[in-house]
């Protein structure tokens, strides 16, 4: 259920309750006791409801995950080391490296 739909539903729920509340009670303070506690009940219930549907879907994109992230590393190409790297074409200037350092594996 999408926000919005939840905050209209919310609305509608909270007004008939006090309604129906204040004509069975004639009494103001009934009215906002039952709709706060109305209105508590309804957010823990909303709260549940997201928490559950996170919950369900985690299993199926954690094994999705998975499978991408092994997908991922057999269609890796090699790189030589010297294609990030970025060498002035004088030969007395010492080679720029790009951001991130220098390599030590050459």
């Amino acid at each position: 259920m999408s926000f919005r739909i939840f905050y209209r539903a919310f609305w509608v729920i909270l007004c008939s309750n006090a309604l129906a509340v204040y004509f069975a009670s004639h009494s103001i303070r009934t009215v906002v006791v039952t709709t706060l506690a109305c209105s508590l009940l309804l957010q823990i219930v909303y709260f549940a409801s997201v928490l559950f549907l996170i919950w369900r879907s985690g299993g199926t994109s954690k094994t999705g995950q998975r499978a991408e992230h092994f997908g991922v590393e057999t269609q890796l190409e090699y790189q030589s080391p010297d294609d990030d790297e970025v060498v002035r074409n004088s030969s007395d200037g010492a080679p720029v490296f790009p951001m991130g350092g220098i390599s030590l594996l050459h």
